[in-house]
């Protein structure tokens, strides 16, 4: 149903394709909404999900995702599978693989391992977030949440904030945004810069409050301090001081500017409390949204059937 046989990266989506999965989200968001929250859209499937890095957020939203379209899941982490014990990645995938899965969910700290199973598997794969590369449905649940605001992603205008060199946030948020027309600004300190926005497609500066009337979403990251290798970075408060969105730049923001963060959040550093909590901000929209775009994700590199979603 979509262009592409895996969802690796968000570079190889058209406009239509990441339609299509917002679309279908917006479907399953209502189907998340009922009493009873299930569908057998991929009932008979069956799912592996191969988490090689901790997570909270992404490992449970898809571990729910798979239950409300009734597909059957085989959970497994670093410490549980053979790759402790030296077997490669390839060959720990093509023996999953000779089960006879339908799907692989990857999560990695190096960057390229879902690439490496797509080449090593017939089964579709998802990219759950690899190194600092790409977080694909990540990217997806962030458009989702900006276009259920502002009905629209064309034309708008989105800050992405903080740790640019660390972030596979920004590696799929950014290209996802320009694909659907909005506009990007980086913003960093010179040491949490990338080296060639041009590659992004956008203006990079390190002044937060150049932009902050200027913009329709301030899109906070957190400082990654698991994938710094021993870089110097500021004290939490010097960082929260000169990057950090607090009341008061808040207040300079446009009446209807909204606030996304794609967690876990240090607050008091990338971001006060009374803003995370605001009127401003999508962070638990973004969490909720999460559920129903990995369902319609996988519903549709699936091509999983119809039944219950026009009940």
């Amino acid at each position: 149903m979509l262009s592409v046989r895996n969802l690796i990266d968000t570079t190889s989506l058209t406009a239509d394709d990441i339609t299509q999965i917002l679309d279908t989200a917006r479907g399953f968001a209502e189907v998340n909404s009922r009493a009873v929250k299930k569908v057998p859209a991929l009932r008979g499937r069956t799912i592996v999900n191969l988490f090689l890095e901790p997570s909270t957020r992404t490992r449970s939203s898809f571990e729910l995702a798979e239950k409300r379209l009734s597909a059957d899941s085989l959970n497994m982490g670093g410490s549980t599978s053979s790759v402790v014990k030296g077997e490669s990645l390839a060959d720990t995938i093509q023996t999953i693989s000779a089960m006879n899965v339908d799907m692989f969910v990857v999560r990695a700290r190096l960057a390229g391992s879902p690439q490496l199973v797509a080449r090593s598997t017939d089964a579709r794969v998802i990219n759950a977030g690899d190194g600092k590369h790409q977080h694909p449905t990540q990217a997806l649940l962030d458009l989702f949440t900006i276009r259920e605001n502002f009905g629209r992603l064309d034309g708008l205008k989105v800050a992405i904030v903080g740790d640019l060199l660390h972030s596979r946030v920004l590696g799929s948020l950014a290209p996802a945004l320009r694909t659907m027309g909005a506009e990007v600004v980086l913003v960093g300190p010179p040491t949490f810069q990338v080296a060639d926005p041009t590659w992004f497609g956008c203006e990079q500066t390190d002044d937060i409050d150049s932009v902050l009337s200027e913009v329709d979403v301030m899109y906070m990251l957190r400082v990654q301090l698991e994938r710094m290798e021993g870089a110097a970075i500021p004290s939490s408060r010097e960082y929260n001081r000169l990057y950090g969105l607090n009341a008061r730049r808040a207040a300079l923001m446009r009446p209807d500017a909204i606030v996304c963060h794609p967690g876990p959040i240090n607050r008091g550093m990338e971001i006060m409390p009374e803003v995370a909590d605001s009127h401003r901000s999508r962070i638990l929209d973004q969490v909720n949204a999460g559920v129903a775009v990995r369902m319609a994700a996988m519903y549709l590199l699936l091509g999983g059937e119809d039944h219950g979603m026009s009940d």
